[in-house]
C-alpha cells in the first residue's frame, strides 16, 4: 500500500491557501471603483504629462546637425597667375565693395610685356594710317580706334583705382579719392562696352570691305596688348562682390601659386547668415522648402533663433560636418538643407549648431 508523506501534504495545503488568498486581495484592490479611479488617475497623469511637454519640449518633425554660413558662403580667394604678394590691401573684419583690389603681386614682368606690347601696336597703327581708305573701311577704322582707347582708358582708370586704394590704406589718401577713382573706372567701363557695341554695329553694315594686311597686323598687336594688360590685371586680386574680410591668411613676400589650396583671404557677405544643415536619410521626408526651423548654439544655451527652409539638395550625399561623440553614424548618408535665419543673429560663421524642424501644424506656435 502506498503511504503519503506527511510533510508533503502539509506543504500542498499551505500553498493552495497561498493562492487563494492572492486571488481574494486582487478582487477586493481591482474591483469596478478601483478600477475607474485608477484609470481616471492614469489619465489625468497623462494628460498633464502631455500638457507639460506641448510646453516645454516641443514634437519637432526632424532635427540635424548644422553649420554658420555667411549669405554668399565663405568664398576662398587664390591668384589666377604665380607671383610675390607685394601688398595686402586689407585686413580681417575689413568691408570691401566689388571691384576693390584686396592683394597685390609682383606685376614688374607682366608691365614689361605691355610697354612692348604697347610700342608695337602704335608701329602698326602709324603703319596702317599711310594707307588711304573710304567710305565704310574709314567707319570701321574709326570704331575700331575708339574700341582701342576706350580699352586703353580702363586699364589706366584701373591703375589709378588700385593707387588710391593703396593711397587710403597707408593714410595718405583720403576717401573721397577713392570714390572719385572708382567712379571714373566705372565711366570707363561703361564707355567700353558702348564703343564695343558700335563697333559691332558698324561691322554688321551690308558691303563692309574686308580688312587690309595693314588692318589686320594692327588687330594682332592690338589682341596682343590687351593680353599683356590681362596679365598685369591679373596680379591684381579683387573682390567678386561686396564682403567683409573673413580671413587672412596670405603674407606680403610670399609667393601665391594658382591653386585651390593656395588660400589668401576668405571673404563672406555678413548682411545675413544661413545655416548649412545636414538632416539623415532616414528623416529627408519630413522636412520641405519653406519650413520654420529653431537653431540653437551651445555659446548661447539660453537663445534660440528662428529661420525658415530656403533649399534642400536633390540628392543625397556623405556628411562633411564632422560628428561629435555619439551623435551620428560615420556611414550614414545626408540631405544638405539650406535655411535663411531671421533678423541677424549673434552667431559666428562656422559655429556649428543644433538644427529642429517644426511640423507645419505647430510651426507658428512653437
Amino acid at each position: 500500500m502506498l503511504k503519503v508523506n506527511s510533510t508533503v501534504v502539509t506543504l500542498g495545503i499551505a500553498g493552495l491557501l497561498a493562492i487563494a488568498v492572492g486571488f481574494y486581495v486582487n478582487s477586493v484592490n481591482w474591483g469596478p471603483a478601483n478600477e475607474e479611479a485608477s484609470t481616471q488617475a492614469a489619465t489625468e497623469t497623462g494628460s498633464t504629462s502631455t500638457s507639460t511637454t506641448a510646453v516645454t519640449q516641443p514634437t519637432w518633425a526632424a532635427s540635424a546637425t548644422g553649420r554658420v554660413e555667411p549669405k554668399s558662403g565663405e568664398v576662398n580667394i587664390t591668384a589666377e597667375v604665380p607671383g610675390a604678394i607685394k601688398n595686402l590691401a586689407v585686413d580681417v573684419n575689413d568691408r570691401v565693395k566689388k571691384g576693390d583690389l584686396v592683394v597685390k603681386l609682383d606685376d614688374s614682368m607682366q608691365l614689361t610685356k605691355v610697354a612692348a606690347a604697347s610700342a608695337e601696336a602704335e608701329m602698326r597703327e602709324r603703319n596702317r594710317d599711310k594707307e588711304d581708305v573710304r567710305g565704310l573701311a574709314q567707319e570701321r577704322r574709326d570704331a575700331d580706334d575708339a574700341v582701342a582707347s576706350a580699352e586703353r582708358a580702363v586699364f589706366g582708370a584701373r591703375q589709378a583705382f588700385y593707387d588710391a586704394l593703396e593711397q587710403h590704406r597707408t593714410a595718405s589718401g583720403s576717401e573721397e579719392s577713392v570714390t572719385t577713382a572708382r567712379t571714373n573706372l566705372e565711366e570707363a567701363e561703361k564707355k567700353l562696352a558702348d564703343e564695343r557695341a558700335n563697333l559691332a554695329s558698324v561691322k554688321s553694315k551690308a558691303g563692309m570691305p574686308l580688312p587690309t594686311p595693314l588692318e589686320s597686323a594692327l588687330a594682332v598687336a592690338r589682341a596682343q596688348l590687351s593680353a599683356a594688360e590681362l596679365g598685369v590685371e591679373k596680379t591684381r586680386i579683387r573682390a567678386p562682390f561686396d564682403a567683409t574680410v573673413l580671413n587672412v591668411l596670405g603674407k606680403e613676400g610670399e609667393v601665391a601659386a594658382p591653386s585651390p589650396q593656395n588660400v589668401l583671404l576668405v571673404l563672406g557677405d555678413l548682411s545675413k547668415l544661413k545655416v548649412r544643415a545636414e538632416v539623415e536619410e532616414r528623416d529627408a521626408a519630413k522636412i520641405h522648402v519653406g519650413q520654420r526651423v529653431v537653431v540653437r548654439a551651445d555659446a548661447y544655451p539660453d537663445q534660440e533663433f528662428e529661420g525658415r527652409v530656403s533649399s534642400m539638395a536633390q540628392s543625397l550625399s556623405a556628411p562633411r560636418i564632422a560628428s561629435r561623440g555619439p551623435r551620428r553614424p560615420n556611414d550614414v548618408e545626408v540631405l544638405e538643407a539650406l535655411i535663411d535665419l531671421d533678423g541677424l543673429p549673434p552667431l559666428l560663421t562656422g559655429m556649428r549648431v543644433d538644427v529642429f524642424f517644426k511640423h507645419d501644424a505647430t510651426a507658428s506656435t512653437n
